[in-house]
């Protein structure tokens, strides 16, 4: 019988998780540096309150997906969930765009000062050219920007060193006429 009424009662959750979740809401992920506005209500007024930190972990899927954002505050680590889907989220600012190799960033609960909040930052890799053109498409573009810097400058040494070796041989050329 049980078996049975859970049966019957999933179409109903399913209708009520479908009404609740807004897709594409936000785009983010683990490691990113976020700034999440949340409406606060005290009393009958409302405001909005900034908990800004570095996303760790993000859980579930469907109207119960969280995302667990860290920072330190006065030296002490805070680390505060947030539902994905829930309406008194009223928006998430991406500060830093980081690369991570882990799903969850639990190892920074270890760290002590600024290692606490140092994660590998995308526009440091792209910099450094370690980023493939198939990780993402912006980074994509970044490469394809920097491959196609590189090439013009390359392609201007060599067009420069054309020139002196031509001038070398325009010189060599004009001293043996001379003597």
């Amino acid at each position: 019988m049980k078996l049975n009424r859970e049966f019957a009662m999933k179409p109903i959750i399913a209708e009520i998780n479908r009404a609740q979740i807004q897709p594409d809401r936000f785009v983010f992920k683990v490691g990113d540096g976020v700034r999440v506005h949340t409406k606060v209500r005290e009393g009958d007024k409302e405001r909005v309150q900034v908990f800004s930190g570095i996303v760790i972990a993000r859980k579930g899927r469907g109207a119960t997906e969280t995302f667990t954002v860290r920072r330190i505050s006065y030296g002490e680590g805070v680390e505060r969930v947030f539902p994905v889907h829930a309406p008194t989220i009223a928006k998430i600012e991406v500060d830093r765009v980081a690369v991570t190799q882990k799903a969850r960033l639990y190892y920074l609960r270890k760290r002590v000062g600024k290692q606490a909040t140092t994660v590998k930052e995308r526009r440091l890799l792209e910099a450094a050219g370690a980023l493939d053109a198939t990780s993402t498409a912006e980074a994509g573009l970044a490469a394809a920007e920097a491959k196609a810097a590189a090439a013009a400058a390359a392609e201007a040494a060599a067009k420069a060193k054309a020139d002196k070796a031509e001038k070398a041989e325009k010189a060599k050329t004009e001293a043996a006429a001379t003597k």
